[in-house]
């Protein structure tokens, strides 16, 4: 608490060129020096955010000894900016972003969505408005009657390694407009006979005997799906007897040259039509896909994509987003939040969307270092209380790494191999990065023919 010798003086040097007739205006600039020298803080403004000769109005009325928190909110909110608490005494000032919130909006809106159901009858109705409006408000169906019928699949050669194999998937999904992807399969055991699984798991009662679970994994926006670490976790999984399917972000890797920005509400639409045309064509024309076993998992935006493909899609059984589910934050690119379905059914946050495959199992991997540090106290047991509806509270888990950041690092990586091998049946012996062959990025595109000119392109 400051001195009242210093509150007297800081009004007494302000107060001269405030009167009710200049709405008690001062430059915000000078403000915001006042408040943090009376708080003890430091401000940083986004690049976006221009303090030059802004005036604001009623300034010192909106000063509130009492709370940093709330003298921010009533000075931002004047000019439709946003603040954001950074490491030690430092406060960020950013342009509104709709889909961030603070941790105790995000609190306010799960105690709000907890009031709207109260057995699994009520959240079953509201599942259903769901499903139905997200679907509406995505424009998915529209999109998915514009796409290429039956376009064959343009596949490479397969790559043997240790213990899995690797093919390259292109599908033309809009005229001109492509699907790139890369197929990890476990390698065929030498004790079958023409099949890819043959791993010494029983697989769970009522799955296809000789069969592989299939996993699509969304990317995130790390700088490729051609990473170290996305190979590593996918042709892990493959070693572990698991059919692996990744895909490029609109605008990333080969789709770059085809649809130009990546930043565009389209691509929330695009990439989601990935996931399913992949989808179909995988249970339609591999024999070795188990159609009982299918999972969905990716990380960060991918988190998002995994949410939402076992959204829109009732044959994904087992959903695992990593470093993503928040009640607070919708995902801050347009192909995560480009088309509002946050506004369906009256309003929802990731973490309610996630819920939707309840009683199927679910996995949530948070850490310390982003929007899922709030996890195990928020968005767990609320999605929780829903699988309880079912009696399936054992379904969900949450592997929290209060110590890390924003990554798919190692431990994050252990969390969906434990997930997969419990859900899944998968062989925990295979588990061992280090057999893994990191590819350069040219091993993992397709060779694509463009019809107008027959030109083979990469």
């Amino acid at each position: 608490m400051k001195p009242l010798s210093f509150i007297l003086l800081f009004f007494s040097l302000n107060a001269a060129a405030q009167t009710y007739e200049t709405q008690y205006a001062r430059p915000v600039h000078h403000v915001m020096q006042d408040v943090a020298k009376r708080f003890g803080v430091k401000f940083k403004f986004d690049a976006n955010v221009d303090t030059a000769g802004v005036m604001l109005t009623y300034a010192d009325f909106r000063i509130r000894p009492y709370s940093l928190e709330q003298t921010l909110d009533n000075i931002c909110k004047h000019f439709d900016w946003n603040w954001w608490k950074q490491s030690g005494n430092s406060y960020k000032i950013k342009l509104y972003e709709y889909p961030r919130r603070h941790e105790d909006e995000g609190r306010q809106m799960l105690d709000y969505l907890s009031t709207l159901y109260h057995n699994k009858e009520q959240w079953e109705q509201r599942r259903a408005v769901l499903r139905q409006e997200v679907r509406e408000r995505l424009q998915i169906d529209a999109f998915l009657d514009s796409c290429v019928k039956d376009a064959p699949a343009i596949l490479s050669k397969v790559t043997k390694h240790d213990g899995y194999t690797t093919q390259n998937i292109c599908l033309e999904l809009t005229p001109g407009q492509h699907v790139f992807g890369t197929i990890y399969s476990p390698a065929p055991s030498k004790s079958s006979r023409g099949g890819t699984s043959g791993r010494a798991v029983s697989p769970p009662r009522g799955s296809r005997r000789g069969a592989s679970p299939l996993i699509i994994c969304p990317d995130g926006h790390w700088p490729s799906r051609y990473r170290d670490d996305e190979q590593q976790r996918l042709a892990t999984l493959a070693r572990m007897g698991a059919v692996c399917v990744d895909f490029d972000l609109y605008g990333y890797g080969q789709t770059e040259a085809e649809v130009g920005d990546h930043h565009t509400a389209r691509a929330h639409i695009f990439q989601a039509a990935c996931g399913l045309k992949l989808l179909d064509w995988m249970l339609a024309n591999r024999k070795d896909i188990d159609t009982t076993r299918v999972a969905a998992c990716g990380g960060s935006g991918g988190g998002t994509h995994t949410v939402l493909l076992a959204l829109l899609d009732p044959r994904v059984k087992v959903s695992a987003p990593v470093v993503h589910v928040a009640s607070h934050f919708d995902g801050g690119c347009p192909c995560e939040s480009g088309m509002p379905v946050q506004l369906a059914a009256g309003g929802t946050c990731e973490a309610e969307l996630a819920a939707l495959i309840a009683p199927q199992p679910l996995l949530l991997v948070s850490d310390g270092g982003d929007w899922t540090s709030t996890t195990p106290e928020l968005e767990y047991p609320f999605i929780r209380r829903i699988f309880a509806f079912y009696g399936a509270e054992d379904r969900v888990r949450n592997v929290h790494l209060p110590d890390e950041r924003h990554d798919f690092g190692p431990n994050k990586r252990q969390a969906v191999y434990d997930f997969f091998a419990d859900v899944f049946h998968l062989d925990r012996t295979m588990i061992d990065e280090s057999k893994v062959t990191i590819q350069p990025a040219e091993a993992l595109q397709s060779k694509i023919v463009n019809r107008r000119d027959n030109v083979i392109t990469k």
